[in-house]
């Protein structure tokens, strides 16, 4: 077992997800096999230490692992899947991504290694090579996390750290394009936050357009190559995951969690969820699993 597995696994003994002492960083646990199903990932960096998973979003499959890390730059509705030996449990600790010390770094480098192409959107999912370095500043991160008061302390600036190993690896120009100004990837976070604070309102893409001063086609575009489905498909798939976990971790029944999600009609709601997540609001222990 490597030395940041060997420190996630001591940090996360129960199953499912456990928070740590640092607001926006949290370990997550899972022995047995995850059948493929829909997910929300939020925005931010996904560090496996043992095992691996793959997401499916669009057309594509990305599978991280130990060697290779997830970046959200925004969230996603997606799809993940994952076969586990149970006496090797997946392992793996998300860190949100803190837009105020994102642009602080940005901000201090003197020449940027990614180039921002005029017109170039760019993803809103990407994987990344953990080099040594990257590793390093995992393992003390993790470290710290044993202590409160070290986390207290010092987490901070080992977050800040950590997205400055992710601005030095491949790929990261996504990052780069969602702390500045005016770029597709930015543009899109802006309406996507809109849709996530506000989900259970009714949108179309003339709204969110005009909220991020694009052309409906532009924005239609725009939204396409960074989430990979379309402005209605994302809103319905945030309701759905939404009331999914009303459903299980409130206990609501499916007409409160569908008024909730912005759901008129209850059927209609419920015909969503079934096609969407394969099974009914009812079957709770299935949904239970997903988790």
């Amino acid at each position: 077992m490597s030395e940041i597995a060997r420190r996630m696994d001591a940090l996360c003994r129960q199953e499912g997800t456990t928070p740590t002492p640092l607001p926006g960083v949290r370990l997550h646990r899972t022995s047995r096999n995850i059948v493929r199903a829909p997910l929300l990932y939020a925005q931010g960096i996904i560090i496996v230490g043992q095992g691996s998973k793959m997401v499916h979003l669009g057309d594509k499959v990305h599978v991280y692992d130990p060697e290779h890390y997830l970046v959200l730059s925004v969230p996603l509705p997606a799809e993940c899947e994952a076969v586990i030996d149970p006496a090797k449990p997946l392992l793996s600790m998300v860190v949100d991504i803190d837009m105020e010390l994102l642009r602080g770094i940005i901000g201090q480098l003197e020449e940027r290694r990614e180039t921002l192409r005029p017109g170039c959107t760019q993803k809103g999912l990407y994987l990344a090579r953990a080099d040594a370095a990257f590793k390093d500043t995992t393992a003390r991160l993790l470290h710290a996390l044993a202590s409160p008061d070290e986390a207290r302390v010092l987490g901070r600036g080992l977050v800040r750290e950590l997205l400055f190993r992710v601005l030095q690896g491949e790929n990261a120009a996504a990052l780069y394009a969602l702390a500045a100004h005016n770029t597709g990837l930015s543009r899109i976070d802006k309406a996507l936050r809109q849709i996530h604070e506000n989900f259970n309102q009714s949108f179309n893409v003339e709204q969110l357009a005009e909220v991020v001063n694009m052309s409906p086609s532009a924005f239609h575009r725009a939204f396409k190559e960074v989430t990979a489905q379309s402005p209605i498909q994302y809103l319905k798939r945030v309701r759905l995951n939404k009331a999914k976990s009303l459903l299980v971790e409130s206990g609501l029944r499916s007409s409160d969690a569908a008024r909730l999600v912005g759901y008129e009609s209850v059927s209609q709601f419920n015909r969503e969820f079934k096609r969407y997540f394969g099974a009914s609001p009812r079957q709770l222990p299935e949904l239970a699993g997903w988790q």
